[in-house]
């Protein structure tokens, strides 16, 4: 079974920063890839950043300059570097892996993490 744990969520003021970090584990053979999205009360869950096996990185523009997502494939881990936080980016963040393939199944699977709440406060 594989599994997304999440950490560095909080409370930060407007202008600040906050580093995600997500961890999967199991018996993972590869994951092609990984990133974040993000859910805001009252509205649908937004890609926010993704990055492939590769190095391709991909982000929304709403956080373009001041996010970037980085890997570790070694460890399995993805990271979030937030910078220059808005009050518009509170949200629950969800990691996620896509195309993870396992030493017991034949089969691709994606997951998903907990989620973390950021709050930017103004």
């Amino acid at each position: 079974q594989v599994q997304l744990v999440e950490s560095g969520g909080g409370l930060v003021q407007a202008g600040g920063s906050l580093r995600l970090s997500c961890a999967a584990s199991g018996s993972i053979s590869s994951i092609n890839a990984m990133g974040w999205y993000r859910q805001a009360p009252g509205k649908q869950r937004e890609l926010v950043a993704s990055i492939t096996s590769s190095g391709s990185v991909n982000y929304a523009d709403s956080v373009k300059g001041r996010f970037t997502v980085a890997r570790d494939n070694a460890k399995n881990t993805v990271f979030l570097q937030m910078r220059s936080l808005r009050s518009e980016d509170t949200a629950v963040y969800y990691c996620y892996a896509t195309g993870v393939a396992t030493s017991d199944s034949n089969y691709f699977r994606s997951y998903w993490g907990q989620g973390t709440q950021v709050t930017v406060s103004s």
